[in-house]
């Protein structure tokens, strides 16, 4: 497999508020908590719109700076933990509370003050602050809740539709196609029954391509990517050569499917196809405690710049693609607690994947 860097994919933690729409909602929303307070306080038939006024700016400017400030730190919260980037989100909204609450203090006494030029009449009124402060922490804590549910829910759909897609066009190449039906079609009249069994495991490949994405015994992984491995192994004969190392497993711990297979393809797309004398694919599959560990190892032609020397851009990017993919379905499935990873050593590239045991 080609060397590619590795780098960890995070949904985002928060929808992007700077975005117009999510301003708009933002504003929208910030005048219904001012109305809400001025009708806590006042009655409709007397409503005290001074006390509204007073309440929508404040407001407004807390949420607006809020907002900016978040977008700020957008690209820091999407790649820190939900606690710590929950933590800084929601301390942001309070910061801000209390510096406009402050600042609003000030301005109202300056303007009301007999004299503006006195400032050693200002007085800060601390219980204020703190009611302010009470009131923030509840609605903050309830509209970042919203938020980042609603963006999980969000990341999700979109790891989902581009797990699907990639399955669709993506997860067997069209030239694995041909060549399979180039072998097939070599098998008919020398093997015929070898040549049925080669198209009952293509014709597997393909239904679990067109499945939709779901976790999947791990048994039943393991053995489509032995039918896989069978028909590349009819194309590439001896210069393809497939270790397995396979702990004792329980046969009801599932991974996502289509996971393994995709993996191999690129093992032998960019390392063992490009060796004049082929390669050998190791894959090993134990269980630790309460995880899974799955390590595929295969060795790669290197060329300029530590880049496989048959490797194209476009099938960097494909490559890339693949493995980004995985690493979606895995946050999808497993949130933080999965991972995929990648090194190079001494021509060998190694792909590593950590995951809970999901039963």
């Amino acid at each position: 497999m080609a060397a590619a860097k590795n780098k960890n994919i995070h949904g985002d933690f928060l929808p992007n508020l700077c975005h117009p729409q999510a301003i708009l909602l933002l504003v929208l929303a910030a005048e219904l908590i001012a109305i809400l307070l001025t009708l806590n306080n006042s009655h409709l038939p007397q409503l005290n719109w001074d006390l509204l006024a007073i309440y929508s700016i404040q407001i407004q400017w807390i949420s607006m700076g809020s907002a900016i400030i978040i977008c700020r730190l957008r690209p820091l919260l999407n790649g820190w933990s939900p606690s710590k980037a929950g933590l800084i989100s929601y301390g942001t909204v309070l910061a801000m509370t209390l510096i406009f609450s402050l600042v609003g203090q000030i301005i109202l006494q300056i303007f009301t003050a007999p004299v503006l030029s006195d400032f050693a009449l200002l007085k800060i009124d601390a219980w204020q602050l703190l009611n302010n402060l009470i009131t923030a922490a509840i609605l903050a804590g309830i509209s970042l809740r919203y938020l980042y549910l609603q963006q999980q829910l969000r990341n999700q759909q979109e790891a989902e539709l581009q797990s699907r897609i990639q399955a669709l066009q993506s997860r067997i190449r069209p030239h694995f196609l041909f060549n399979s039906m180039n072998s097939i079609a070599s098998l008919i009249g020398s093997d015929p029954d070898r040549a049925e069994r080669v198209v009952e495991d293509l014709a597997e490949l393909f239904r679990a391509s067109l499945a939709e994405p779901a976790l999947t015994p791990i048994a039943n992984e393991i053995a489509l990517c032995r039918r896989y491995l069978e028909i590349e192994q009819l194309r590439l004969g001896n210069r393809l050569s497939v270790e397995w190392q396979l702990g004792e497993l329980n046969d009801n711990v599932k991974i996502p499917s289509l996971m393994l297979q995709p993996l191999l393809e690129n093992a032998i797309f960019h390392g063992v196809e490009p060796l004049p004398t082929g390669g050998t694919i190791t894959i090993k599959i134990a269980q630790v405690k309460k995880q899974l560990i799955i390590t595929i190892v295969n060795p790669y032609l290197l060329g300029k710049k530590s880049q496989p020397a048959h490797t194209t851009e476009l099938d960097n990017r494909h490559n890339n693609m693949a493995l980004d993919n995985i690493r979606r379905r895995l946050r999808v499935h497993y949130g933080s607690a999965a991972r995929l990873s990648s090194s190079e050593e001494h021509g060998s590239f190694t792909t590593y994947i950590f995951c809970p045991l999901a039963q």
